[in-house]
Parts: structure tokens; sequence; C-alpha cells
């Protein structure tokens, strides 16, 4: 990507969704001084749900790293999964007490900033002389840095390659007209098969997210302007919004939808019962454990007839970020520029199977695996696109959205209604 179209993408942010579920972990407070009021040594608390998902000692081994090449600070790994820590840590949020350095999940980017209990990145990295032209994107409130997306697992689209073949579909759709082409055949050869799949549940509306806005991002197009919702007089989201009306309305989407969630989607493509779906990237060796000869492929989310610019793809990240109570932001931005430096990172993202932050670096799996090289390069040659990050309350954002295209979908109301109800909700949000 030219570092003109990385600047214009500067706040393209994930959700994630996606992939792996995202968390901070509680903390009680920043690091103190070791060495007490002499300016003796640090140690930084590092709250994040990263160690977990990673194989044993991978973290600690860069946090060694970093150590050694930083004398006088200690990293000091505070770890534990989403769906305990959540909780504590937003209270930790609201109290001051959060870790000097945390892991951030983009949705609660807007309300920590807001809060004041994460510090601006833009003025640090300033402060630091640290060159933000390497990063991939990062998460911005009112033109602030405020979240840095260390790594991302992206959304392309798998294809079930055998479907595909026996409803004479040769290559994997590129453009909107070759997906509703490939859905509507991939339909008609019955025995409950069908061409798309599609997760609406309100319990677990990231869909709206993935499944939905994903198409309007693969053509370029945003549903913000000036970090305000523009969900109407907006062609490129009305254009998107309505393609996925007609794919139901054409019958070529799995049953189910108002309450499927993410998993529910993966169950049905490793059954090998739909032809096509948006997932996640860290789905890949899920699907082949679940059924080792299913043969899929993936490739980038098609655009609208015509595009030939830079294609949008979903992403869900581990973001970094620094607490605004941290006694030692200077030195937790030493950890932040480490992780983010061009080696660092693509041992990381190499290690857990995601894309870099860096620009520069490359993940080892991609030289040996062909599913990820694919997806590599979908990735280089496009741009992360999530604009729910950063936005204050993400997901009843998406929630709503998803009430309303329920609707639309059941006949009650036209894709102009859904958008111009969303819009009002949307606006009572900012």
């Amino acid at each position: 990507m030219s570092n003109g179209a990385r600047k214009r993408r500067g706040a393209a942010v994930g959700a994630v969704v996606g992939a792996a579920a995202l968390v901070l972990t509680a903390c009680g407070g920043g690091g103190d001084a070791a060495g007490g009021s002499d300016g003796g040594d640090v140690t930084l608390e590092f709250a994040q749900w990263w160690e977990p998902e990673l194989p044993d000692g991978a973290l600690r081994a860069l946090m060694d790293q970093f150590e050694e090449e930083n004398p006088g600070i200690t990293v000091d790994l505070l770890s534990g999964p989403y769906a305990s820590t959540k909780e504590q840590v937003l209270a930790g949020a609201a109290a001051g007490t959060m870790s000097d350095v945390v892991g951030l999940d983009g949705a609660w980017v807007n309300d920590f900033a807001k809060q004041g209990s994460i510090a601006d990145l833009s003025a640090l990295m300033a402060e630091d002389g640290f060159d933000d032209s390497q990063l991939v994107s990062q998460v911005q409130v009112d033109g602030s840095t405020y979240m840095i997306p260390v790594i991302n697992f992206v959304y392309p689209m798998f294809t079930n390659d055998d479907l595909l073949g026996q409803a004479g579909v040769s290559a994997p759709p590129s453009t909107r007209t070759e997906f509703a082409d490939a859905a509507e055949a991939v339909t008609a050869l019955g025995d409950n098969t069908y061409g798309w799949v599609l997760p609406l549940s309100l319990e677990a509306p990231n869909g709206v997210q993935n499944d939905v806005m994903s198409w309007v991002w693969a053509s370029g197009g945003s549903m913000l302007e000036d970090g305000q919702p523009a969900l109407t007089g907006n062609p490129d989201v009305a254009s998107g919004v309505q393609f996925v009306a007609d794919l139901w309305d054409d019958g070529v989407v799995a049953p189910g939808s108002f309450t499927m969630k993410e998993q529910d989607k993966v169950e049905e493509f490793s059954n090998g019962r739909v032809g096509m779906m948006i997932d996640s990237l860290a789905h890949v060796t899920t699907i082949q454990e679940a059924n080792p000869d299913l043969h899929f492929s993936i490739s980038a989310i098609p655009a609208e007839d015509g595009y030939d610019g830079e294609r949008g793809i979903p992403y869900a990240s581990w973001g970094i970020g620094v607490a605004q109570n941290s006694e030692h932001q200077a030195e937790a931005m030493k950890l932040v520029e480490f992780l983010m430096g061009e080696d660092v990172n693509a041992e990381l993202s190499s290690t857990a199977n995601a894309f870099p932050g860096n620009t520069a670096s490359v993940p080892d799996f991609v030289e040996d695996d062909e599913l990820f090289a694919t997806a590599f390069e979908i990735y280089q040659d496009g741009y992360p696109a999530n604009e729910f990050t950063g936005l204050p309350v993400a997901e009843e954002l998406m929630r709503q959205f998803g009430e309303q295209l329920q609707r639309t979908l059941n006949g009650d109301q036209s894709v102009d209604d859904l958008l111009a109800n969303a819009q009002k909700s949307w606006e009572s949000e900012f």
C-alpha cells in the first residue's frame, strides 16, 4: 500500500471478532518503580489475553528479549482469558487502575479514550520520535491514536471448491455479479446446500460487521463521514446492503440466519452445506480438523462490478495501548515500539498465525502454507478495514443495525428505511 493510501486508511480498524475472543486482563494498577524515589529500575505491568492464546513461554521469551535490550525495565505479565476478566478490566479503566501497558479490544477504545483511561499514543510516538508510517493501521479517536493493532486476524472469503466445481463454477468469484451467480448455482444443486451463510444473531451481532459491512469496505466504501454515521445518502452503503438483501430474496442464503452466530457459520461450512462464507483466517485449522476431506480456497471478498481500487478486508486485532494513570509512560512506550519492530512483530505474528501490524514484517508461515500465503497477498494488496472499532458502544451499533436488517429481510421495510432508522439510532449514540 502506498504511504498516501496508508495515511488515508490510518484509522481503519477491527472488532474482533472474529478469530479469537479478545480481552484485557484485570489489574490492580500501574507498575511501581522497583528502586523507589531514587529513579531506580522500573517494573511495567502488561495486562493482556495474549499469553494464554500463544504457545507456552512464547510471550515471556519476547519480554525477556525486551528486558535484555532495555536494562532497568522489567515486564510483569498479567494474563487471563476474555470471559473472566472483561468486566474487571472495564471497571479498572473507570477507576484509573489500569496496568502500564494494556492489550486492547478495539471496540472499547472510544469509551476508554473518552474516560481518559488510556494515553494519547500520537503524543507519545511524537515525543519518542517513532515513525508511525511503519504501522499498518492505527485506531484513532478525535484525530489522535489510542490503540495500535499489533497483529491482525483477517476475514477473507472461503469457498468450498468441490461444491463450486459441481455447480460449474471454476474459480472463486471476484465481483458481486460472479458471487451472486455462484451462490445461485450452488443452491440449485439441492440436497440442502446453499450458496452463502449469513449469521445475524442479535445476541452476538458481529455478523453486521464481518458479513454485511464487509461488502461495503471491499469496494472502498465507508459507513462514516468525519467520524460520524453516514448511512443515508450514501450510495456505497446502500449498494452493499441492497446486495445482501437481493441474495436473501434470491433464496441463496442458508436458513437460520436470524439466530446464527459465527461458530454456527463455521460449522455449516465445515460440514459442506454452504459454498461460500466470509470468515476469520484463524478458523483454517478448525475447519481442516473438523473435515479433513474438505477442499476449500481463500480469496478476497468480491467487489462491486467495475471497482479496481484497493479492497478493504475485515479484521480483528490484538491491540495495545498505554494507561493514562501509568507513572512510566516513556518506558511503556518503549515496550509498544519493541513489539511493533519489524523482526519482533514478524516473530509474534508467526507464532500467533496472524498478520503483522508492521508494514515490513513477513510471518514465517506464508512461505510454508499455500492458504496463508494467499491470504497474506490479499492482506498486502488491500487494507485492513473495520470502521466499528473506535466507535462508541460499537457492539450496540451492530445490534441496532442488525435489528433493522432483520426487519428488511422479513419484508417489513425497504433498504432505504433500514438505513434511515439505523442512522437515527446511531446518531443518538454519538
